[in-house]
């Protein structure tokens, strides 16, 4: 038996009791189940995984990684399966540090449906930027993409809660000079694009689940992210016609 209000409970009427009461809701909507980041930590984990695959297989890299004529010979689940893969064990534990930082309050936050689209909608709008602009004999891979996403949203989130921020300024800033001095200085080739669209799409993503009334909050939600994903579509599918026609020219 359990002390309850009314007296004592059974440990069977508790736990039944404690079903029926809905987990409470986060700042922007989401449900917060619980204080543990399942969802960060899940991520943290494919990524892992598939990074261990990846070393134990010695082919994976040229099956999944984001190589544009593969892509646009209808590949396309490369622009997904890209972000889960590294070229290294630094590159891997980077990516994962920063997400073990910035993932946890994000999905405090936002709740773990949202945060996980947000993480989604981000690797997928570095990939699509990468498949857009980068060089046709270069291939990509990594979680930098949904990472510098992340790092967008904090901030946006950060000024919508009107917490300070300049910390999260100055690793953007920092980032992005090392994306694009880096390259410019020794042969190591970092991605721009990949991160340059994780972090626009995770910052407007960000903006369209924070910003809007309550009462239009969840359809405004809802409708950003079924917008991005068709504006995604169509750049995907005008640069695979575009290439088609190039290499059939």
């Amino acid at each position: 038996m359990r002390d309850a209000a009314v007296g004592h409970q059974c440990v069977e009427c508790v736990q039944a009791g404690a079903r029926t009461i809905r987990p409470p809701r986060t700042r922007f909507g989401g449900r917060q189940r619980s204080a543990t980041p399942v969802v960060t930590y899940a991520l943290i984990a494919v990524n892992v995984l598939a990074f261990i695959l990846q070393m134990a297989s010695g082919g994976l890299d040229k099956q999944l990684t984001l190589w544009p004529p593969a892509v646009a010979d209808g590949q396309f689940y490369r622009l997904v399966t890209a972000a889960f893969l590294h070229y290294g064990t630094t590159h891997l534990l980077l990516n994962m540090w920063a997400l073990y930082v910035v993932g946890p309050p994000l999905e405090m936050w936002l709740g773990r449906l949202r945060f996980g689209a947000l993480y989604a909608l981000s690797g997928l709008g570095g990939s699509v930027l990468v498949y857009l602009l980068s060089p046709l004999n270069t291939s990509t891979a990594g979680a930098s993409g949904a990472i510098f996403g992340l790092f967008g949203a904090t901030f946006v989130v950060g000024k919508r809660l009107a917490l300070d921020v300049r910390w999260v300024i100055a690793i953007i800033v920092i980032n992005l000079v090392f994306t694009f001095v880096i390259p410019a200085v020794s042969s190591q080739l970092i991605s721009w694009q990949a991160h340059v669209g994780g972090l626009v799409t995770g910052g407007l993503v960000a903006a369209a689940y924070v910003y809007p009334p309550r009462e239009r909050r969840n359809a405004v939600q809802a409708a950003t992210t079924i917008i991005v994903l068709a504006v995604f579509a169509v750049l995907i599918f005008w640069r695979t016609a575009h290439l088609l026609a190039e290499f059939s020219g």
